[in-house]
């Protein structure tokens, strides 16, 4: 094999090892014809680029958490302190599966994460009861994890895609929302910007919420050599959050270096997309 083929098979199966956990079995999901959706649709485009994938899960992450109903379920009964990667890892995992895999195999995803959610309860400190199963909790998370998604491949993929191109990923993303028992799911892009504004009247920063962002964003990276990219990814997901979210987490993305986090993450996203021949599994 030549150096420029090394190179490529190198770049592969590093982001081969974060996605799947090599060591339990896992093996990259394969892109199947009788998938829950078609090879043309717009979620396989924008769920298979691995920066704004990466990118966009962990600013989705940071918004979704700013709801202490849903940080409380993940607070009280997962191992995130000790394991943030792990959880990353099984998101991206779920998202793969539901995307591209088998029909069966996607539904069998759905059903084990309904399964999970149901066992899933619990009261916040101020009293409040919190069910991972509740329609609403659901719909926010479902929310603010498709437009953190489709909003990192607008910037890093295809910044041109048209809005009727945005409508259709979630009138498609949709089907999975519902099918974990979402309630209500946008359709559109502008139902889901609608809908993120009527839940942020709910969002309430605590300590909770600032231990949370820590997790995140100061997880150590695998290796020092991965370091720089990890750090790379984490301010380039602060970048893309919105204003008001990035407020409420006291997070601040200086426009002085915006353009060197872009062109640096673009430059990560083309790197990437050259070593799988243009898409990522």
């Amino acid at each position: 094999m030549n150096p420029t083929g090394l190179v490529r098979k190198a770049l592969v199966l590093r982001v081969r090892a974060r996605f799947n956990d090599l060591d339990r079995g896992e093996r990259p999901v394969d892109r199947s014809d009788n998938a829950l959706f078609a090879p043309d649709s717009v979620a396989w485009r924008v769920h298979g680029d691995v920066t704004s994938m990466m990118v966009g899960g962990i600013a989705a992450l940071l918004v979704e958490m700013l709801h202490p109903l849903a940080l409380g379920g993940v607070w009280d009964h997962s191992n995130v302190a000790a394991d943030m990667p792990g959880r990353l890892r099984r998101t991206a995992r779920f998202i793969a599966l539901t995307t591209f895999g088998e029909r069966s195999a996607a539904e069998a995803a759905i059903a084990r994460v309904t399964s999970i959610h149901a066992q899933i309860q619990g009261t916040l400190p101020d009293g409040r009861p919190y069910r991972a199963d509740d329609p609403a909790l659901l719909a926010w998370i479902h929310v603010a994890g498709s437009l953190s998604f489709l909003d990192a491949w607008r910037r890093y993929g295809e910044p041109d895609l048209s809005l009727a191109d945005q409508d259709r990923y979630f009138a498609e993303v949709a089907q999975i929302a519902r099918l974990l028992g979402a309630d209500p799911v946008p359709d559109t892009r502008a139902e889901a910007e609608a809908l993120i504004a009527h839940f942020r009247p709910e969002l309430v920063p605590d300590d909770r919420t600032t231990a949370f962002r820590r997790l995140v964003l100061d997880a150590p990276a695998p290796s020092l050599t991965e370091a720089p990219l990890q750090r790379l990814l984490m301010a380039a997901a602060v970048d893309l959050m919105p204003d008001w979210a990035r407020s409420m987490h006291s997070l601040r993305a200086p426009l002085l270096i915006r353009p060197a986090v872009r062109g640096a993450t673009l430059g990560l996203a083309g790197t990437l997309r050259w070593a799988f021949g243009g898409g990522v599994r």
